[in-house]
């Protein structure tokens, strides 16, 4: 069976908050894990999702891999080095904070058949914003906007006005 694999070392995120998601993509076509981890709140998320894509990407371009037949095979959750610190305290004391990191080890696999796709994930394409007017244009279009708005507009009294009055309310 021909494997693919991906690691991301040193995400700032505890190995036990990891785990939570890294469980509920195991075993999972790669198209189901993405679709879960694109609907999933948690924080590790995200990292784990730019981790499946890469490794899909890699599967692609070096091996020749089809998207539809990845599994994932094995993912894997590893404390990576932690980050101590201390707090201060009452009295002079100080407390130990151990900001813990993880190591996520990701393997995908090529099933026998193809997968039946349950998702269908949109990506979302940027968009190129237009030039920028020139002041001359910028100024054109303003005085069509004042002409159209011939009206006064009446300015509101304020927030000083309205919170401080001389009598009480």
């Amino acid at each position: 069976m021909v494997t693919q694999r991906a690691q991301l070392h040193h995400l700032r995120i505890a190995p036990r908050k990891v785990r939570l998601i890294a469980r509920a993509i195991a075993g999972l076509s790669v198209e189901e894990a993405e679709a879960r981890l694109l609907m999933s709140p948690h924080r590790a998320a995200g990292p784990l999702l730019k981790l499946l894509r890469s490794a899909i990407a890699n599967a692609k371009q070096t091996k020749s891999l089809l998207p539809a037949k990845l599994i994932i095979r094995e993912i894997r959750v590893d404390q990576g080095s932690m980050l101590k610190r201390f707090l201060p305290r009452a009295m002079g004391r100080a407390t130990p904070l151990h900001k813990k990191s993880s190591h996520v080890t990701l393997i995908l696999g090529e099933a026998a058949d193809a997968l039946p796709s349950r998702f269908r994930i949109s990506v979302v394409k940027k968009i190129k914003r237009a030039p920028e007017k020139g002041k001359k244009e910028a100024d054109r279009d303003k005085q069509k906007q004042e002409g159209r708005d011939a009206r006064p507009v009446k300015e509101d009294a304020g927030f000083m006005k309205r919170m401080f009055r001389r009598k009480s309310v």
